[in-house]
């Protein structure tokens, strides 16, 4: 049998195993499927210009300090009041303990008094929501001050948003392509699992006593995860796109390029695991802690700059910060080939690809020498 033929079976042969266990139905379809909706509504909801803080106000002693910032307060938009009217303050205290509110604020009590209190649960104190309440009313009372005091502030400061891609770039297109990126890392890392159970029944060893060559049944699940890997790209883009409204400025050549970079890197991970990994439960636990670790390191969820400076460089040497770095590139931000820092990222997953097959190669040598004896 020419090896063009014994290809073509070998190919048939691995799609119609990979497809007939419903494990990768699950894993490489449903399930990236189900984890990027179920983030991309967590994190993914809504923009900056959509915050909204739900309070309620306390003026036990109604005076004309009180007045003043009430009627002030309720010209912020972004102020939704739990009731209309002032509350008692150990009815706001039983609203905030329950959370049913984000802030309590208690006005001054007399004409004499200038401070405002504001009042938020401890279990939030530090969320981004408080912060922003706590900033915003940090604003208010300076224009407050201002407006008392008559005077017309020297300096002001305006904004500007700009990204390294369009314009109308947004953190659900960020995050669609983290998630992607994490979702074809995962199908790499788990996808070697067929290896470790053919080798534990014996599979492999009456595989290499037959006429078949073993670098065309690699090479061909190769190309069977790579054709299952653009599957998954298309599926969660157009569920981003059409489901969640994210932006896509797509460059084919650095997406190309980031994509085979990275199938490739993560399915030499998933080849290293297998060599070692006695049963598929030994296998599974080493992929699950990789992918958890990585998850949070890389910056799927979260730009890196924000993270902890003693885990950026942990993060920097991570496959999966440049994988989703590359697929960023070629999906949104549309940069180019042109960058030096998306060929340092292809050439740190490239070795970490290169590395991690000669290891994998060289355990398995070990393994069937032992076998053999």
């Amino acid at each position: 049998m020419n090896s063009t033929k014994q290809f073509s079976k070998m190919f048939s042969a691995q799609v119609k195993m990979m497809f007939r266990e419903k494990q990768v139905w699950f894993w490489n379809i449903f399930f990236p499927i189900i984890l990027m909706v179920l983030f991309m509504v967590i994190f993914g909801g809504g923009s900056p210009d959509s915050f909204k803080a739900t309070i309620a106000v306390v003026d036990s002693q109604p005076n004309a300090n009180s007045s003043m910032l009430l009627e002030q307060l309720r010209q912020i938009p972004v102020f939704e009041f739990k009731e209309e009217q002032p509350i008692t303050k150990e009815a706001g205290n039983t609203l905030i303990e329950k959370q049913d509110i984000d802030a309590l604020i208690i006005l001054p009590e007399s004409d004499s008094s200038t401070t405002m209190q504001l009042v938020v649960n401890k279990a939030n104190e530090q969320g981004a929501t408080t912060q922003a309440i706590a900033g915003i009313l940090d604003q208010f009372i300076q224009q407050t001050n201002w407006t008392v005091a008559k005077a017309t502030p020297t300096f002001s400061l305006t904004r500007q948003s700009i990204s390294q891609g369009s314009e109308d770039l947004n953190y659900a297109d960020f995050l669609l392509t983290g998630m992607i990126g994490l979702t074809l890392a995962q199908g790499g890392l788990f996808g070697m699992v067929s290896l470790v159970e053919m080798r534990r029944k014996g599979l492999m060893k009456r595989l290499r006593m037959t006429p078949a060559k073993m670098g065309l049944y690699g090479l061909a699940g190769v190309i069977v995860k790579l054709l299952l890997g653009v599957f998954q790209i298309i599926i969660l883009t157009l569920i981003g796109v059409f489901g969640f409204g994210a932006n896509l400025h797509i460059n084919v050549l650095s997406l190309v390029i980031a994509f085979f970079a990275g199938a490739l890197v993560f399915n030499a991970m998933g080849y290293l695991f297998s060599s070692f990994s006695k049963s598929i439960e030994a296998y599974m636990g080493i992929s699950n802690i990789t992918s958890m670790l990585m998850m949070f390191l890389s910056g799927v969820f979260i730009p890196l700059e924000i993270m902890p400076n003693w885990l950026q460089p942990i993060a920097q040497i991570l496959p999966l910060t440049y994988f989703v770095e590359g697929m960023r590139d070629g999906l949104i931000y549309n940069s180019g080939i042109v960058s030096t820092s998306f060929w340092i990222g292809i050439g740190i997953m490239v070795t970490w690809g290169v590395v991690s097959f000669l290891i994998g190669s060289q355990v398995y040598k070990s393994k069937s020498a032992v076998e053999a004896a």
